[in-house]
């Protein structure tokens, strides 16, 4: 089968030629899907320039999957064979105390994590257990469904990681694309905030935001405008939270502090390596407004089913920029690096 390969920090990604996951290998309780559509992610790049270094190589990358499921293992009802499903990319130990309360994606001892430290799902086929294919909608296209895996997932977890709720008054998504999108969608369709505030460089992605139903679209060209701009639309007040979805510490430093009300909470989503996206704050203004930052990572499998569901009631939707073979999975990813597509891109094997 065809698959995109990572072979280690700073080397180009291949598309190449691998074998299909072994039947005669299944374990009891895994499955093994056909894969129909499978996302990119800027983790993808992470991989590519070094930011991410597992120390897991070669590996197929890909972690926003969805398919068919073709083959069950023993202990797997074979009624399940053809279900439309996606895929949760975790894997926990399922005996630490963060896999008993749910939390797989903070294992310590994780036996799998597709497309990070184990063969994940840009390829034609993929390997997990019965327990991590959730079952699609019906209606949902294959190409519909891959973003949720990641770009949804990731928007409801952080939500819950802000302690969002419905008597939430005011939130600012900085950065608006795959996740940001979603969390637009999230906090007007599903919590009810007043005020959703997405910052963003581009016409389009403002555009976009606006018309998912954010209530205000500050540009964030000069990043040292958009505190002022954000204390105007919220009367001074600021923001209930901030979800910090691109990882610039440049920008996040004239930004959040003046952005963010009294007990407001700074949610880290978005990530860049090196020194000079470390991030750094002063405490006294976190001291005096009792403000709170908290960081973000992937998703539960509750996470997952939640986002299947939303999606499967219309309370959100996918926003797809374009489709792709999987053997141009590279133009993909330089548009993602180039900030060049109004929402996912989705490659089909």
């Amino acid at each position: 089968m065809d698959a995109v390969r990572y072979h280690g920090p700073n080397v180009p990604l291949t598309f190449e030629s691998i074998p299909k996951p072994d039947i005669s290998n299944l374990s009891a309780d895994e499955v093994i899907v056909e894969v129909k559509a499978s996302a990119l992610c800027h983790t993808e790049l992470h991989f590519a320039d070094g930011t991410l270094n597992l120390g897991v190589q070669p590996m197929t990358l890909g972690h926003e999957a969805v398919g068919t499921i073709r083959n069950v293992g023993s202990n797997v009802p074979e009624t399940r064979v053809g279900e439309r499903v996606i895929i949760y990319y975790y894997v926990g130990c399922r005996c630490c105390r963060w896999c008993d309360g749910g939390d797989e994606q903070l294992c310590g001892q994780l036996k799998a994590e597709f497309g990070f430290i184990s063969d994940g799902g840009l390829a034609g086929y993929l390997r997990a257990p019965s327990r991590n294919a959730v079952v699609l909608p019906d209606g949902l296209s294959f190409v519909d469904a891959a973003p949720i895996g990641c770009g949804v997932t990731t928007a409801v977890h952080a939500a819950k990681m802000g302690r969002v709720t419905k008597d939430t008054n005011a939130v600012l998504i900085y950065g608006c694309n795959g996740v940001g999108f979603g969390l637009v969608q999230l906090m007007k369709n599903v919590y009810g905030v007043k005020k959703v505030i997405v910052v963003a460089r581009s016409e389009s992605k403002k555009s976009k935001a606006l018309e998912l139903g954010a209530d205000e679209a500050i540009d964030g060209t000069d990043s040292s405008t958009v505190a002022e701009a954000v204390r105007k639309v919220t009367g001074g007040e600021g923001c209930d939270v901030i979800f910090e979805c691109e990882g610039d510490d440049g920008r996040m430093r004239r930004m959040w502090a003046g952005a963010l009300g009294k007990r407001g909470r700074l949610v880290l989503v978005g990530y860049h390596a090196g020194q000079d996206h470390e991030f750094r704050c002063h405490p006294i203004p976190m001291i005096v407004y009792e403000q709170s930052i908290v960081g973000s990572v992937g998703a539960t499998l509750e996470d997952l089913k939640e986002a299947v569901g939303h999606v499967g009631e219309g309370k959100l939707k996918t926003v797809v920029d374009s489709t792709l073979p999987l053997s141009r999975f590279q133009e993909g990813l330089d548009k993602i690096k180039t900030n060049s597509c109004l929402g996912k891109i989705v490659c089909i094997p």
